[in-house]
C-alpha cells in the first residue's frame, strides 16, 4: 500500500509540475504581442497568422502582425520597442552589422537576436535565362545581369554567386533597373542575362515561359573554394538541396544556396522568459501550424541551423537546452557573435562621439567599423 501511495504521489507530482510548467509558460507570455513582418501578401506574414493561431489556440495570447513595406518599417518598431519580434529578412543580419540602409544616423548596428529560423527547400538564387551559354559561375564572365536600385541585399546577394565563380562586378555587365520585377523583365527584354530571386517567386514562372526560358546554374557543394569565396561576400548563405521553384522539383532537384526566411528575431534586453515560452510553444506545438502557411513546415527543430551568422537569445538558448538540442560548441559559436556585436556597438559609440558631418556620415562609420574589427582579429565582410 505505501509503494502504491508513493507511486501515486509522484506521478501526482509530475502531473503538477508539468502542470506548473504549461502555466509558467503562459503566463510569461503578454496577452498581446505585436510581430513585424513582409506585406500581407507574402508567405512570412502568413507564417506569423499561422503562428499567432496556434498561440491564440493553446495560451489565449493573440498576436497583432504589423505588415512592413521595407527593411527600415520591419524593424523600427523592434527597435523602438513597439513590436515584441520581427518576421524578418535578411536585412536583420544587416541590421546587426550596421551597414547599407542601417549604416546611418538613428540606425547603426543592432543587438539582434534570433528566437527561432524558418528553413525551406526552395532556393535563393540567381535566374539565368535558358539561353545563355554558362554551365558554371566562371562561365557568366562579361555576362549581364541586373542592378537593383535601392536593394542593396539583392545586388550583395547575386554578388555572392558571382564570388563562386570567381568574379566581381567588374567581371560582368551591370545592367541598373528599378525594381525587382524591373530585373526579370529586363531578362525577358533581352536587356539582361541574369537577376537574383527566390526560385518561387511568381516572376520566374514569368521568364520560364518566355522565348529566353529560364536556367539554375549549380553550386557544386564540393567545391571549397567557391564556397570560401562565397561566404566572404555573404556569410549567410547556406548550402542547399532545392525541391521547390520553377522548372525545379524533388525528382530534378538543383544544388544551390538558400538562408532562412522568416528570421524570427527579437532584442537583446527582451525578457528571456517571454522568449523561452514563445519558443517553447512553437517547438512543442509545430503540428499546429506546420501546414498553416505556405513555407510553416520550415519551422522544424531539426531545421535550425544553430551556428549561423547571428546569436540566440538566451530564452532561446534555454528552450533549445530544454529540448536536448544545444551543444557546448553551439554555445562557443553564440559567444563569438555576442562579441562582435559588443565591438561593433563599440565601435558605434565611438564614432558618434566624434560628431561627424552628414556629409561622409555612412563613409566614416564603415571606416570606423573596419578598423574595430579588424583590431578584434574579426572579418570585416563589408568594406
Amino acid at each position: 500500500m505505501r509503494q502504491t501511495d508513493t507511486w501515486l504521489a509522484s506521478i501526482a507530482g509530475l502531473v503538477a509540475a508539468s502542470t506548473f510548467a504549461i502555466g509558467a509558460q503562459a503566463a510569461d507570455m503578454p496577452k498581446t504581442m505585436t510581430w513585424t513582418a513582409y506585406g500581407t501578401t507574402s508567405s512570412g506574414y502568413a507564417q506569423v497568422v499561422a503562428i499567432g493561431n496556434m498561440l491564440k489556440n493553446r495560451f489565449g495570447v493573440s498576436v497583432r502582425p504589423l505588415p512592413g513595406k521595407n527593411d527600415v518599417s520591419r524593424m523600427g518598431p523592434l527597435k523602438s520597442g513597439r513590436a515584441q519580434f520581427c518576421a524578418c529578412g535578411i536585412a536583420a543580419y544587416f541590421g546587426q552589422e550596421g551597414v547599407f540602409l542601417f549604416a546611418k544616423k538613428g540606425w547603426g548596428p543592432q543587438p539582434i537576436r534570433i528566437l527561432m529560423n524558418s528553413v525551406g527547400t526552395f532556393g535563393l538564387s540567381v535566374a539565368v535565362a535558358g539561353d545563355v551559354k554558362a554551365k558554371t559561375w566562371a562561365d557568366m564572365k562579361g555576362k549581364r545581369i541586373a542592378f537593383v536600385r535601392g536593394a542593396p541585399a539583392l545586388n550583395n546577394n547575386a554578388l555572392a554567386f558571382l564570388a563562386f565563380g570567381g568574379l566581381t562586378w567588374k567581371d560582368v555587365k551591370k545592367v541598373p533597373v528599378s525594381g525587382f520585377s524591373a530585373s526579370f523583365n529586363a531578362i525577358i527584354n533581352g536587356q539582361a542575362d541574369a537577376a537574383f530571386s527566390s526560385t518561387v517567386s511568381p516572376v520566374t514562372k514569368k521568364l520560364a515561359a518566355s522565348p529566353r526560358g529560364i536556367k539554375w546554374i549549380p553550386l557544386d557543394p564540393n567545391n571549397k573554394e567557391g564556397w570560401n569565396r562565397m561566404w566572404k561576400v555573404s556569410p549567410y548563405f547556406l548550402k542547399a538541396r532545392v525541391t521547390i521553384g520553377t522548372k525545379i522539383s524533388k525528382d530534378k532537384p538543383v544544388q544551390s544556396a538558400n538562408y532562412p526566411y522568416p528570421i524570427l528575431v527579437t532584442n537583446a534586453k527582451t525578457k528571456a522568459g517571454m522568449v523561452q515560452a514563445v519558443v517553447q510553444a512553437m517547438i512543442k506545438h509545430y503540428d499546429d501550424y506546420k501546414k498553416g502557411a505556405p513555407g510553416a513546415s520550415g519551422w522544424a527543430l531539426g531545421n535550425q541551423k544553430f551556428q549561423w551568422v547571428m546569436p540566440y537569445h538566451g530564452g532561446a538558448v534555454a528552450a533549445f537546452k530544454a529540448a536536448g538540442k544545444w551543444s557546448a560548441a553551439d554555445q562557443a559559436h553564440n559567444d563569438k557573435l555576442v562579441k562582435r556585436q559588443g565591438v561593433l556597438g563599440a565601435a558605434w559609440k565611438a564614432y558618434l562621439a566624434t560628431n561627424p558631418s552628414d556629409d561622409g556620415f555612412a563613409k566614416g562609420w564603415m571606416a570606423a567599423r573596419a578598423k574595430a574589427l579588424s583590431a578584434a582579429s574579426m572579418p570585416v565582410i563589408y568594406k
